[in-house]
């Protein structure tokens, strides 16, 4: 069979999870959206459903997904429904849901629901995705409890630029939320990972870490909190072919490395259909063989190509980790110019395989 595979620790997971709670010193859900980030998330979710306040999904369909794998704890809708046809659903399951928009209010006001549900009120704080307006809020707000539709609300907002340290931004939509919150009496979700690790001063009673869970950094700079992070997946394959070529020589699509002096090269079952970036460039870290080396050339759709000249141990059969806990997912979304999040998220046709359960 082809040798790439993902490797996914779930001890690293729980880790990850409880360092978010301990350093917020508040309730987390465990944000396993867009499949866990390309983690799978069932098997995610049973690993944390132990620990976990709760978890968090974009829709309902990811949120079904868990619920038939047998996850009973909570589970919040974080772009909340899209048709009013699904309260019936987020009722008979016990879903958590977010309103965002005076439709969906309107839509709770006009519904005959067999129990009142848990909403989380979201506030546009300045991001200006989804969200009340700040002057519509408060009105909101009492519509919800007047409505008798409604059994508890958690006040929220989402930040833009909390990845950015030295960023006033975060601040000034903390002051426009408090503003726009104020006389009302709920329980406060505003961190999200980097506000979580970076911003320690924000006030949240809820947080909602999602990158962090999986290992990687939210921050370019280095943050000491970020450094106590275990990546979660290890994207692996291994050397399918060695190539000793002399100085003068193209390698891959394009010819856009050519070999400056005689060079081996190692071929590696490994390309952008598996959700490698394609724009990846030469000099992307690879670790082969338990040595760091370097990516050389275009990334083809199944295969890449490697650096093997100073890496006399490698041969075929050896083992490249493209990602993980040697080659920081970071470096290759930085080098790729992308993001972690990006290239968690595309990752297919290689398989998970779990350790840590």
């Amino acid at each position: 069979m082809r040798p790439a595979r993902a490797l996914i620790d779930l001890q690293a997971l729980r880790h990850n999870y409880q360092l978010a709670r301990e350093v917020s010193g508040a309730r987390a859900l465990a944000v396993i959206k867009a499949d866990a980030y390309g983690h799978g998330a069932v098997r995610c979710a049973q690993a944390l459903e132990a620990d976990a306040d709760g978890f968090a999904v974009a829709c309902i369909e990811e949120a079904l997904a868990l619920r038939a794998a047998g996850i009973r704890a909570p589970i919040l809708l974080l772009e909340g429904f899209f048709e009013a046809d699904e309260l019936p659903l987020i009722v008979e399951h016990d879903f958590w849901c977010v309103v965002h928009g005076l439709w969906q209010l309107e839509a709770i006001e006009q519904a005959v629901l067999a129990k009142p549900i848990n909403v989380w009120l979201k506030l546009d704080s300045g991001m200006h995705r989804v969200g009340l307006e700040p002057a519509e809020y408060a009105a909101a707000y009492r519509r919800l409890l007047a409505s008798g539709k409604v059994a508890k609300i958690v006040l929220m907002s989402h930040f833009a630029r909390a990845d950015e340290l030295g960023c006033q931004r975060s601040a000034e939509q903390v002051a426009i939320f408090e503003a726009a919150r104020q006389g009302l009496t709920a329980e406060v979700s505003l961190r999200n990972s980097p506000a979580l690790l970076g911003w320690p001063q924000i006030p949240s009673d809820w947080v909602r870490p999602g990158i962090l869970l999986f290992g990687a950094s939210p921050f370019e700079e280095t943050n000491p909190l970020a450094a106590r992070l275990q990546p979660v997946m290890t994207l692996e394959s291994k050397v399918i072919s060695v190539r000793e070529l002399p100085a003068g020589e193209p390698v891959g699509y394009g010819g856009q490395f050519v070999t400056p002096k005689p060079m081996r090269i190692g071929v590696v079952a490994m390309g952008y259909a598996d959700g490698y970036p394609r724009h990846a460039p030469t000099g992307t870290p690879v670790l082969v063989a338990g040595q760091r080396s370097q990516l050389l050339g275009r990334v083809s759709m199944d295969m890449l190509c490697i650096d093997l000249t100073d890496v006399p141990q490698a041969g075929l059969g050896s083992t490249v980790e493209l990602w993980g806990k040697h080659v920081l997912a970071s470096e290759v979304a930085t080098r790729a110019e992308t993001i972690p999040y990006e290239i968690f998220c595309n990752l297919r046709r290689a398989p998970l395989l779990y350790t840590g359960s």
